[in-house]
Order: C-alpha cells, then structure tokens, then sequence
C-alpha cells in the first residue's frame, strides 16, 4: 500500500484563535499564524529574519479541540492543504490563501506538555479483554 502525505506547515499561532460556526453549522476554528526565517550565514551561521504571517482555519472537532488547546504563542505542526480564493482589494481581485489544518498538535520540539492516556488506557483494557468461553456442556452440545 503507497505512503499517504499531504502538506503541512509549522509556526506558532500569532493572535488569539477565533471559533465561529458555519453557514452549515460547523464550528470554525481562526488564528493568525507565524512562521519565523533564518538566511544561512556563508560561515555557517543564521541570521533570524523577520516572520511571515498566514491565516490557519479548522473546522469540526478538529476545530473545536484546537479552541480548547491553543493560545496565542503556542508552536504547532499542522497537517492539511492550501486553500486560495478570490479577494477584492481597492477595486482588484486578487488570491488570498489559508492554510486548512486537518489535524494538528503541539510542536514537539518547542512544547513542555504532558500526555494524558487514559482513555487509550481504558479502550486497550477493553480490547484485550477475554472473550467469554462457551461452557464444557455447550462446547458437547456443538460437538467439540
């Protein structure tokens, strides 16, 4: 079986997240997002350039999970597409983008954080539960 991929995108969120509701009813999650840029120095240093800022959506439960955990100055690592569309700006149509998270999490390498498995927990016990054995006498009964 091939290898699934999408985009993604990694950043910090920038402003604090929106939630509204779709004209279907979805819950939509907003935030401004940044991403920082470093130039490669030719002695093999980094110089920090300015960020860049882009708009970051979600919607449903991913939406609704993400208003629950980010803030503004959070590090994340999404999973999604690009998304653009028609703007007009001062007469002009022009494309604006936004990044679409279909997933996303806390970015590993800059967050301190502590994961809660309990409800993994709780349906790894119901998994590996026993499954009720047939009586000796049903087991006659079938003829085993």
């Amino acid at each position: 079986m091939a290898l699934h991929t999408q985009e993604s995108v990694s950043g910090f969120i920038a402003s604090e997240p929106q939630r509204s509701v779709t004209e279907k009813g979805d819950t939509r999650f907003y935030a401004r997002i940044g991403q920082t840029h470093f130039r490669r120095n030719d002695d093999g240093s980094f110089t920090e350039l300015d960020p860049s800022f882009h708009d970051m959506v979600a919607y449903r439960v991913t939406a609704e999970r993400a208003f629950e955990r980010f803030t503004k100055g959070d590090s994340f690592v999404a999973e999604g597409y690009l998304r653009t569309f028609p703007i007009e700006r001062d007469g002009h149509t022009v494309d604006g983008e936004e990044f679409v998270a279909k997933k996303i999490g806390h970015d590993l390498a800059r967050t301190n954080y502590d994961v809660d498995r309990t409800r993994r927990a709780a349906a790894t016990v119901e998994r590996d539960a026993p499954t009720p054995q047939p009586s000796r006498a049903g087991a006659s009964a079938l003829g085993m």
